[in-house]
């Protein structure tokens, strides 16, 4: 084996890091490892990482396996047991150059180090060029998660909040634009937190104005979830006025039901998810939304479930990212007495999932006949301004935006 294998599992912010921890790596030297990036998000997912785990070891033995991601920082004893495991390091650790660089030695005497991620307090910008696709590039402006809520472990793993300085982000942006990347998603795990940390605490707005104005080159700037309730005049202004803000916003709303939401600790009520819907709608018509809903949340009774399946229609959702409720170990949604049997948590996330299926049939039965700018992901695959899939009958350029009239619809994807 030739310099580290990487594995990651989970989210987008994770392949992110991934990218980085590829640099420290080689920058150190560090030969025939394997790294696991773990997700925490459910136990599904700490199940699936120690699954991946014995895989690796399996078919590399004699590689030393070193584990990070959220799952190691939460637990890192328990990964530090397996037979199968040589390393155990942090969410903070692993974006560090020393610690790669007594990695690539002879591990030292510390095969875990994981700090208190809680101490944590800066999120260094990781000039990770050109991570994505040719066409498309990820930049994380922000870390952590300063909220609470009842059945997430993530902040466990991620820390507080914290965020890259907006001067940092605009000079990787235009670095981006300049090796020709046509589109930058702006990520991190609780983006509209962004800024109230740093020096006179700017908004996310603020950040997404600050860079459509310093990168005026940039064709198309997208911003990853967001919560509704957070979101700031300037970022309103910017879905108004900026065509170059791509018109496609991800929701994070968790439950359609008030008390739900309560329990969940959430900081928006059911009218506020609709009133933001509208408000977004009326200053840009042609916004699509996608949004996280759970299903099966501890005391969820039917009519509190209706609440949430009657709300894609409310908030007119497309792109819905549907969660079976999983119970948490160290969450306080895992210690609520009256969970909801496995049976109809899947019942309920498969009518949730039907109703996102219709409405992505009814959004791409209204795109036949509009004309769209693509940007090509491959030669024969492309995405319009609201992230909808086109599928082209010839080839097209890569990392190219294309003009295209929608002739029809296949298989989920436009067809142009």
């Amino acid at each position: 084996m030739n310099g580290p294998k990487f594995t990651t599992l989970g989210c987008r912010l994770n392949a992110y890091e991934t990218e980085a921890m590829k640099d420290l790596s080689a920058q150190a030297g560090l030969d025939n490892a394997v790294v696991v990036n773990t997700c925490a998000v459910t136990a599904e997912a700490v199940r699936k990482a120690r699954q991946e785990i014995r895989k690796l070891r399996r078919e590399n033995p004699t590689a030393r396996v070193i584990v990070t991601g959220c799952a190691a920082q939460i637990d890192p004893e328990s990964f530090a047991k397996m037979n199968e495991v040589d390393a155990v390091i942090g969410n903070s650790e692993k974006m560090q150059a020393d610690t790669w660089a007594g990695l690539a030695g002879d591990f030292g005497t510390e095969p875990v180090q994981v700090d208190d991620i809680m101490s944590v307090t800066e999120t260094a910008g990781h000039l990770i060029d050109g991570f994505g696709t040719r066409s498309r590039a990820y930049v994380q402006v922000q870390n952590g998660c300063d909220h609470r809520c009842t059945f997430c472990i993530i902040p466990y793993g991620r820390g507080n909040s914290r965020s890259v300085p907006a001067g940092v982000v605009v000079d990787q942006i235009k670095r981006l634009v300049d090796r020709g990347y046509n589109e930058v998603v702006l990520t991190g795990v609780d983006l509209t937190s962004w800024g109230a940390d740093l020096p006179s605490q700017p908004r996310l707005g603020d950040l997404v104005m600050r860079i459509l104005k310093l990168v005026p080159d940039l064709p198309r700037l997208r911003i990853s979830s967001i919560d509704s309730i957070e979101v700031d005049e300037n970022l309103m202004s910017a879905i108004a006025t900026e065509t170059r803000l791509m018109p496609h916003l991800h929701l994070s709303l968790q439950h359609g039901d008030d008390l739900i939401l309560k329990r969940m600790k959430r900081r928006h009520l059911r009218d506020d998810a609709i009133r933001f819907a509208q408000e977004a709608r009326a200053l840009r018509p042609d916004m699509t939304f996608g949004a996280d809903i759970i299903a099966g949340f501890p005391t969820e009774t039917e009519a509190h479930f209706e609440n949430s399946l009657t709300l894609v229609q409310e908030c007119d959702l497309t792109w819905l990212h549907v969660f079976p409720y999983s119970r948490r170990e160290g969450t306080p949604a895992a210690r609520i007495p009256t969970q909801v049997n496995g049976k109809i948590i899947r019942d309920r996330a498969a009518r949730l999932r039907a109703a996102g299926d219709g409405q992505i049939r009814r959004h791409l039965a209204a795109q036949i006949g509009r004309t769209h700018q693509v940007l090509m992901e491959n030669a024969q695959m492309g995405r319009t301004e609201q992230f909808t899939e086109v599928r082209f009958a010839t080839p097209q350029s890569e990392g190219q935006i294309v003009v295209a009239t929608i002739t029809g619809s296949e298989k989920g994807q436009l067809v142009a």
